[in-house]
């Protein structure tokens, strides 16, 4: 059945109101559409691009009924929302992606268990409900491992690393027990990712693989494109692709992944929505992460991802804020890195306040995304010391 695309001028919806929401925000503005955000808190990153914000918790579905006859087409910048909620919306307007991904991606449990199911290459892991389950899983996978919440974990937060039988019920306990993912500890080489993008027509296209280092289990920054073997970044954009198919999203889906030792790939993540590895793509792709998303949500054709040029993005961190507020001027003196800033009013230790990314003019390779790297270590180096 051919799908009627919502064209310019139309109002788009999002559910969050984050950083995430306030640069597709300003894409949407820019190609001459409207933004409605509905989440629980006013004066957010999003909510100062939109044309109107809604505060309401995503479970009041009355709210979220309320907003949805305002808006053309729905989407989510990021998927702690309940999947009642897109089915709701999904009654009066098209929501994407839809309440089957988010109810997939949204649980590590689920997530895990369709991966599994699809074939896809992903850490071993066990389910834990319980100490007894989590005795049996430690014995079987050992220490280290990994214990994480099934729900609502990002950033780090809602894991521990388990190095020995005997600790494993407290820290349980400190992650307040319930259904939580025991994985397998992996001693990697590197982290990488996947930005891609599928359309109502199956059609998908990506970023390339990047790659990811973290501080504290916070992205630090990000290498566009990653230092990888041809034939690994095949396979990696191969599973991508695969699990956007698989899926059946329409919209952005980034793919988190290890590269083992001894050359494998193994999927830790999938997030189904426009990711921080994918940050640079707003000064470095001729389409972002963000309008790709637009196009995929409102039945445009998606756009050419053709790098421009190598890139590096480096996190801004509220930690930097530790001093006073830093010198902005300083970070603007460097003409290839670019600033962007969240609008986020209080800097906390580990909170995305914005990002810098630099740019290798006219090369996309390895070597001149690490180039880009130092220049981008630099200026944010003068930021904290001014700071």
């Amino acid at each position: 059945m051919k799908h009627e695309p919502t064209l310019p001028g139309a109002v788009i919806g999002v559910l969050g109101s984050g950083q995430l929401g306030r640069m597709f925000a300003m894409q949407a503005r820019r190609l001459g559409y409207r933004v409605h955000t509905l989440s629980p808190e006013s004066d957010t990153p999003t909510g100062q691009i939109s044309d109107v914000e809604i505060n309401a918790a995503y479970d009041d579905l009355d709210a979220v009924r309320a907003f949805a006859t305002e808006v053309d087409v729905v989407t989510i910048e990021f998927e702690n929302i309940p999947a009642a909620t897109l089915e709701t919306i999904a009654e009066i307007v098209p929501v994407h992606p839809s309440a089957h991904v988010l109810h997939t991606t949204q649980q590590r449990i689920r997530e895990k268990t369709f991966l599994t199911r699809a074939g896809f290459p992903l850490t071993l892991f066990r389910e834990v409900r319980n100490d007894t389950e989590l005795h049996h899983a430690v014995a079987e996978l050992g220490c280290p491992s990994v214990l994480k919440t099934a729900g609502w974990g990002y950033d780090g937060k809602g894991q521990r690393k388990i190095n020995a039988l005997d600790e494993a019920a407290r820290l349980y306990a400190e992650l307040g027990a319930g259904d939580a993912v025991l994985e397998a500890f992996i001693d990697f080489e590197r982290e990488i990712s996947v930005v891609a993008a599928r359309a109502h027509d199956g059609m998908t296209v990506n970023f390339g693989v990047v790659e990811n280092h973290h501080r504290h289990h916070i992205l630090d920054y990000t290498l566009a494109p990653a230092e990888l073997a041809p034939e690994l970044e095949r396979r990696a954009v191969e599973i991508a692709t695969s699990v956007l198919e698989e899926l059946k999203v329409v919209g952005v889906l980034c793919v988190e992944m290890f590269v083992t030792k001894d050359g494998k790939l193994l999927i830790n993540e999938l997030a189904p929505r426009p990711h921080n590895s994918g940050h640079w793509t707003l000064d470095a792709c001729v389409t972002s992460q963000f309008e790709q998303q637009l196009r995929a949500v409102c039945g445009l054709p998606l756009g050419s991802t053709e790098k421009l040029c190598a890139a590096a993005m480096v996190n801004l961190l509220g930690d930097a804020w530790a001093g006073g507020e830093p010198d902005w001027q300083a970070v603007c003196n460097m003409p290839n890195v670019k600033l962007h800033l969240y609008g986020k009013h209080a800097a906390r230790e580990g909170r995305k306040m914005g990002h810098l990314t630099a740019l290798a003019p006219a090369s996309n390779d390895a070597k001149a995304a690490r180039r880009a790297l130092e220049q981008a270590r630099h200026a944010r180096r003068l930021w904290q010391r001014s700071s």
